[in-house]
């Protein structure tokens, strides 16, 4: 049990832990309190099995009442999760507990928390080049060329030298490779390394970039091997996805990821700063928006959901945002936008209630446990929010993709609704599917009007128009059924299934890891034990591979790394490759990337932070 002293006057000993599908948490003050209100966020909504009483709800944030509690004298409340979720693992104790006595906030001491990878076993060396995806072909010739680093004349080598800086790895040297321009694929290259030097040829900036990784990660080795090298992506769309809604990633963070995406050769970030939680960006059409959702807590907007502080938060401006994209595009990757509605507006629709039918009956409630966090397409205030924030955002991402959203609507959304069924009768729609297709396709139709090309998450294409249309981008998610439909109806498709590729899941179904299991548990063999393209068919369809990440347990920015490494490994592979690759040589090429990486970014100190 922890011990924790709060402001000089109340020393309180707290504990919370897994019993079973249960949750017990423990107090023992040494002054009496006189009816405490237990406050904490999880996972997905608590109910209570003992000890008090729920007094108010939001999503998974939760205020339980407390009898008094006796000074030294230990009280126990027993809760659990409701809706058929139970807690997998130490992720799933209530984050940023505290009590509330007297209108005053008494934090409770915090858990450890985050996780490391497990141990890799060790299968001895890689029998190639250690090379993370590997590469196409590779025909040593013999010898080597010993070097201390090389000249970047070159934009995109010299882009490759400042992440090496960043990195603290040697590459900046004497000898300065020759570059022959020619006729190659987006993002290919080939390398000829002699004992007397190398040559370079590719046909863009992003085939320059990627011989100067490969040779930036080869030199971590020791002297480069000698031989003529001939890579190219299988996939156009390499992404990783960043949930930055449920936690605030610094700045300085989401440089780390991008350059952690480049030396994986990963070209799209995802960047999802809107969500229920908080809208991130401070956009200039509603500055309210993030000006009331960047920061939750005790006295704001919304209370502590997914928090780990009393206060916890914070925004990006529009000069972090050119920032990040600037620093993206130096490492050839995209940076692409996500504004997400219909569903998932909890922060919407606090700071805009207008745009919720007032005389909605319905009791439909996410799966997230919020009531009400859908914007209703029948209120011209709705279309009269949405486009602007649309239009401003894709505005500063010059890549030209915005997501628009459109998952997890709640069953039955907008039935209740007087003002949305005149609306469907109008445009004779019958289902909840059918409102949502015809709103997603009208906002995707305003995102192509005003140059954008609209992206969307696998409901997107639901509903009995045909859904969004606009020549969207889907990305499937739950698994790869839907994207296999979405891409048979004439949509390009980015695969994402969550049991392969969704890094916030746990590694093992071990309590004493860390993590999110309603998709699987997910393991560095799984990312690589499936196929985008099952349905030879569907290729010229499924555009790419992307990994997800999701912050609802992520606390501290630190916690993210061992999440996605060494798992990336297996995204990046399944991204560029098209051999799939064993787990038993992603494994010994995670120890290559583990040593090289070292513990700023892979922390080898042990599984629990």
């Amino acid at each position: 049990m922890t011990s924790f002293q709060n402001s000089g006057w109340i020393d309180m000993q707290y504990e919370s832990r897994l019993t079973g599908k249960e949750i017990l948490c423990t107090f023992t003050p040494d002054h009496a309190l006189a009816a405490p209100v237990l406050c904490f966020s999880g996972m997905a909504p608590f109910e209570v099995v003992s000890g008090g009483t729920v007094t108010k709800q939001l999503g998974s944030y939760t205020e339980i009442q407390l009898p008094d509690l006796a000074a030294n004298e230990p009280y126990e409340v027993t809760i659990r999760y409701a809706g058929g979720f139970h807690a997998a693992n130490r992720a799933w104790l209530p984050l940023g507990p505290f009590l509330r006595v007297a209108g005053v906030a008494i934090p409770l001491p915090k858990p450890p928390s985050g996780c490391r990878p497990l141990p890799l076993p060790d299968l001895g060396p890689f029998p190639g080049l250690p090379l993370v995806p590997q590469p196409q072909s590779w025909v040593p010739s013999g010898g080597t060329l010993s070097l201390d680093g090389i000249q970047c004349a070159h934009p995109a080598l010299q882009a490759v030298a400042d992440l090496a800086d960043r990195k603290k790895w040697a590459y900046q040297g004497e000898i300065e490779p020759h570059i022959d321009l020619v006729d190659l694929p987006e993002d290919a290259y080939e390398i000829d390394i002699t004992p007397q030097g190398i040559t370079i040829r590719a046909g863009d900036y992003g085939g320059v970039f990627y011989a100067g990784i490969t040779l930036l990660t080869l030199m971590q080795q020791g002297p480069l091997p000698c031989g003529t090298l001939k890579d190219a992506p299988r996939f156009g769309w390499r992404g990783q996805h960043l949930d930055t809604a449920r936690h605030y990633y610094a700045p300085e963070t989401i440089f780390e990821l991008l350059d952690l995406m480049a030396l994986l050769k990963m070209n799209r970030f995802h960047w999802h700063f809107a969500d229920d939680e908080a809208f991130r960006l401070e956009i200039d059409c509603f500055p309210e928006l993030w000006q009331q959702t960047a920061f939750c807590g005790e006295g704001h907007l919304l209370p502590g959901l997914f928090a780990g502080a009393l206060t916890s938060g914070g925004s990006y401006s529009k000069d972090t945002a050119r920032a990040i994209i600037a620093h993206a595009k130096a490492l050839n990757i995209e940076v692409m936008p996500e504004i997400e509605v219909p569903a998932h507006a909890i922060a919407l629709t606090h700071v805009f209630p207008e745009l919720r039918d007032p005389d909605d009956s319905g009791t439909e409630t996410s799966v997230q446990g919020y009531k009400g966090n859908v914007v209703n397409p029948a209120i011209d205030q709705t279309w009269a929010v949405l486009e602007p924030i649309l239009v401003e955002v894709g505005a500063l991402f010059p890549f030209g993709h915005v997501h628009l959203g459109c998952d997890e609507l709640p069953e039955g959304t907008w039935m209740g609704s007087p003002l949305a069924r005149v609306l469907m009768a109008r445009e004779r729609l019958k289902t909840t599917d059918d409102l949502q297709g015809w709103t997603i396709a009208r906002l995707a139709a305003k995102a192509t009007a005003h140059g954008f090309r609209p992206c969307a998450w696998e409901e997107a294409a639901r509903g009995n128009n045909g859904g969004i249309g606009n020549g969207a981008l889907l990305f499937s998610w739950t698994g790869q059924g839907p994207g296999l439909a979405a891409a048979r109806a004439g949509y390009d498709v980015v695969m994402s299934p969550a049991q392969h590729v969704y890094l916030d899941m746990a590694h093992t179904d071990d309590p004493d890891d860390w993590g999110a299991n309603w998709a699987a548990y997910v393991s560095l063999a799984d990312t690589i034990a499936w196929e985008p393209v099952p349905d030879p068919n569907l290729a010229d369809r499924i555009k790419g591979v992307q990994g997800t990440f999701w912050s609802e347990f992520t606390t501290e920015d630190a916690q993210i790394w061992p999440m996605l490494m060494p798992r990336m490994l297996g995204v990046s592979a399944k991204a560029w490759q098209t051999e799939t690759m064993t787990t038993e040589a992603l494994t010994q090429l995670a120890h290559v990337y583990q040593s090289a990486l070292g513990p700023q970014v892979w922390n080898t100190q042990g599984r629990v932070a």
